[in-house]
C-alpha cells in the first residue's frame, strides 16, 4: 500500500475537494491509508457507518453508472514497475538542510543541491541557470505533483535523496498558476475495449504509465501487450502526467487492443549433420530435397521476424542512465520474476555494497550480458528467474547490471572498473570470453580492500549458481563480523581515548587557573610593550601611506627608444652600496623626481638631493621646474644625504 499512497492521496483528494495535503493525509492515516475509510469518515454516507473490507487477492473497482472512479489493484501485474521505490538503497532524505536532486533533460544529468526550504519556485529558476530552460516553459516529472505549489518547499514535498526529475521544455509559455490548474484538474478518460467502454477519472498528476498498469486489471492485457490509439504524440509519453498530454476537455476517447501474436516462418533444413559416435571420424550426409523425403522427417527451424530489443543502446554517454535502461528492458522482456538492479554509477554501487559500516555491508554482484552468448536467454529467464537465486540476491547482494554486447559500452565499463577496483580487476573482466558469458563477478570488501571474489560463468546450472553464492555468502560473512570485531575494537579505543582527553582537559583547566596570575603581572608590561608596537606600527603605517602616495604620482616611465628621454641615476646614501636609475620624460618636473625617491623611501624631508656639478641641493629649487631646465637631461647622477 506504500507504493500507492500518492495515487490514494490524489484520489481522495479529487473525491473530498481537501486541497490542504496536510488535513488530506491526517485524514488517510487515521484510516490506514484505506482509500474507502477515508472517504467515509469525510463524507459519512447514510446507513453505512464502516467501509467494507477489502479483498486483498483481487483487484477492487468501485463503479458508478458505468463510471469507474476508483482503481487500486492490490496486487501488482507482471509489468507494472514501482515508480515512487528508490532506485537504490539509500534511506529517504529528512533531513531539511539539503536537497539532493538530479534533473534528467537532453539526455544528461544534471545535479542541483538546494536548502529544503527553497519552494518550487527557487527550484525552476536554479534550473533555468543549469539546464537553460525559462521557467515559463519548464515541465517537471517527479516533483509531487499538486504538492508542487509554485511557493512550497522543497523539504515538503517528501523527495527521496538524489530524486531524479524529467524536465521537459514546453513549447508555449505555462504561468506557475496555468500548470497549477491543470495538476489539479481531473480528466475523463473513455476507454473502448472490444464490445466494453469504461470511464476512468483521473487527477491531472495521474502519469500514462499508471494509466496503462490499471487498464491492465480490466482488460488482463500486460503494458507491453497493449496497443493504443487516441494518445497525443508527446515525447517520453509514459513517463509524462496527464497534465501535461494534451488532451481533450472534458472527456478524451481512446481505443486499447491487443497486440496481435507474432507470426514465424519456418525454413527447412536441408543438410542434416550427422556425428558417428563409434568412430573418431565424423562425416557428413547431405540429403537432397525430393519426393523421397517425407513430410515427418522434415526439420523446421523457428525464425522470429522481430529482433529482441537490445538491452542497453549503443554508445551510453552516461552510466546512470544507462543502468536505468538496462534495467527497464531487462525486466520488460524477461518479466517481473527477475533481480533488482541498481540504478546508478558503478561507483554508487560500490559505495552503497562496500563502504558502508561492517554490519550494513553487502555483497555486491556485476552482472554481464551479451546478446552474443547463446547462454544469455537461458540464464536470465531460468537460472536468475530461480526462487532460490532471487531470495539470495535480494537477501544478501546489491546487483549491478551492464550489457557488454556494443563494444562502446563495454569499453564504458572496463574503464570504470578500472577506475574503482583497480587495472586487474578490468583485466579480469576483460578476460571473460564471449561464450562463457552472461556473468556474475562478485565483489566484496577484503581487509580495507574492495576486490573481486570470484567469478560465475553462464554455462553453470541452478545448483552450481546458488553454491557460488552461497560461497561467496559464507566468505562474506566470516569476513564482515570480523570487520564487525574490528570496528567495536576501534570504537572502545576511541572511547578510551575521548575519556583521557576529557581528563587531560581536567588537567588543563586547572592549569590554565595558576596561569592566570601569572598573566596578570604581566599584563602591564605587555600593554607597556602593545603601546610602544603600536606607536612603532603607526608611524610606518604613515611612512608607507606616504610611499604609497608618492608612487601613485610617479608618471610612467618612458621606452629607452623614445626620444627626450631622461636618465637620472641616484646613489643611495651610507651603508649602501647599490645606486636607483629611472628614466624620465625630459619635461617631467622636479616633483616626479621627488616623489619617485619618497615612494622608494626616501622623502626630501629626511634627505637632500645633491647634483653632481656644479653642487646643489635639487630640494631647495622650485619643484615645478622640468628636469631639463634643471640640467638633468640627457643623462645625470645625483647624490642622496640625510639631512
Amino acid at each position: 500500500m506504500a507504493e500507492n499512497r500518492e495515487e490514494v492521496l490524489a484520489n481522495f483528494q479529487s473525491i473530498t475537494n481537501i486541497e490542504d495535503v496536510a488535513e488530506a493525509i491526517y485524514h488517510l492515516e487515521e484510516t490506514n491509508w484505506d482509500l474507502l475509510s477515508a472517504i467515509n469518515r469525510v463524507i459519512p454516507q447514510d446507513g453505512n457507518s464502516s467501509s467494507t473490507p477489502q479483498n486483498n487477492e483481487t483487484h477492487d473497482v468501485e463503479m458508478i453508472d458505468d463510471d469507474i472512479s476508483v482503481i487500486t489493484p492490490k496486487t501488482h501485474p507482471p509489468d507494472r514497475e514501482d515508480s515512487n521505490q528508490a532506485s537504490t538503497s539509500s534511506p529517504r532524505n529528512n533531513s531539511l538542510d539539503l536537497v539532493e536532486l538530479q534533473v534528467h533533460y537532453n539526455n544528461k544529468m544534471h545535479e542541483i543541491k538546494m536548502s529544503g526550504s527553497a519552494t518550487v519556485s527557487d527550484l525552476k529558476k536554479r534550473i533555468e541557470m543549469v539546464c537553460g530552460v525559462p521557467a515559463c516553459r519548464q515541465q517537471l516529472s517527479g516533483l509531487g505533483g499538486s504538492r508542487a505549489a509554485p511557493a512550497a518547499p522543497l523539504a515538503a514535498l517528501g523527495l527521496v535523496r538524489n530524486c531524479v526529475l524529467r524536465l521537459k521544455a514546453s513549447d508555449r509559455l505555462c504561468t506557475d498558476d496555468e500548470v497549477a490548474d491543470r495538476l489539479t484538474t481531473t480528466y475523463t478518460l473513455r476507454v473502448k475495449h472490444d464490445e466494453r467502454e469504461y470511464t476512468l477519472k483521473y487527477p491531472g498528476t495521474k502519469t500514462v504509465q499508471e494509466v496503462k498498469n490499471d487498464l491492465y486489471s480490466l482488460t488482463d492485457i500486460p503494458v507491453r501487450h497493449q496497443m493504443w490509439t487516441g494518445w497525443p504524440t508527446v515525447t517520453g509519453l509514459d513517463d509524462t502526467a496527464l497534465a501535461m498530454v494534451g488532451l481533450d476537455l472534458p472527456m478524451h476517447d481512446l481505443t486499447i487492443k491487443r497486440v496481435p501474436n507474432k507470426r514465424k516462418e519456418y525454413k527447412r533444413v536441408r543438410n542434416i549433420i550427422v556425428e558417428s559416435s563409434e568412430s573418431d571420424n565424423s562425416s557428413v550426409e547431405e540429403v537432397e530435397d525430393g519426393d523421397s523425403f517425407n513430410t515427418e522427417d522434415d526439420m523446421f527451424v523457428d525464425l522470429q521476424t522481430d529482433r529482441l530489443q537490445p538491452l542497453m543502446s549503443e554508445n551510453i554517454e552516461d552510466e546512470a542512465l544507462g543502468c536505468i535502461e538496462f534495467s527497464q528492458r531487462f525486466r520488460a522482456r524477461y518479466g517481473p520474476n527477475t533481480p533488482s538492479f541498481f540504478e546508478g554509477t558503478l561507483q554508487d554501487a560500490i559505495k552503497e555494497s562496500c563502504l558502508k559500516p561492517a554490519k550494513e555491508r553487502k555483497l555486491l554482484g556485476v552482472y554481464l550480458h551479451h546478446e552474443q552468448s547463446v547462454l544469455s536467454n537461458v540464464f536470465c529467464a531460468q537460472l536468475l528467474g530461480c526462487d532460490t537465486v532471487l531470495q539470495t540476491l535480494a537477501a544478501n547482494f546489491l546487483l549491478y547490471g551492464w550489457d557488454l554486447t556494443h563494444p562502446h559500452n563495454n569499453n564504458m565499463l572496463l574503464n570504470a572498473v578500472a577506475n574503482a577496483l583497480g587495472a586487474m580487476a578490468s583485466m579480469t573482466i576483460r578476460s571473460i570470453p564471449v561464450d562463457r558469458l552472461p556473468a556474475i563477478v562478485i565483489i566484496m570488501r577484503v581487509r580495507s580492500n574492495t576486490e573481486i571474489f570470484s567469478v560465475i560463468n553462464g554455462n553453470v546450472g541452478v545448483s552450481e549458481l546458488v553454491g557460488g553464492l552461497v560461497e561467496a555468502l559464507e566468505r562474506f560473512a566470516a569476513r564482515r563480523d570480523e570487520d564487525a570485531r574490528m570496528e567495536r575494537e576501534r570504537d572502545a579505543r576511541q572511547r578510551v581515548k575521548r575519556e583521557q582527553d576529557e581528563a587531560y582537559q581536567r588537567s588543563l583547566e586547572a592549569d590554565r587557573a595558576k596561569e592566570e596570575i601569572k598573566k596578570q603581572q604581566e599584563l602591564e608590561r605587555n600593554q607597556e610593550l602593545e603601546r610602544a608596537e603600536s606607536e612603532r606600527l603607526l608611524e610606518e603605517a604613515k611612512q608607507e601611506a606616504l610611499r604609497a602616495g608618492a608612487a601613485l604620482r610617479v608618471p610612467a616611465e618612458p621606452c629607452a627608444e623614445e626620444a627626450d628621454v631622461a636618465r637620472v641615476r641616484v646613489r643611495l646614501p651610507p651603508p649602501h652600496h647599490a645606486s636607483l636609475e629611472r628614466r624620465f620624460h625630459a619635461h617631467d618636473t622636479l616633483q616626479a623626481l621627488l616623489d619617485f625617491l619618497a615612494s622608494k623611501g626616501y622623502p626630501k624631508e629626511n634627505y637632500k638631493v645633491i647634483s653632481g656639478w656644479p653642487r646643489r641641493d635639487l630640494t631647495t629649487e622650485s619643484q615645478n621646474s622640468t628636469l631639463k631646465a634643471l640640467k638633468l637631461y640627457p643623462m645625470e647622477t645625483i647624490v642622496l644625504e640625510e639631512r
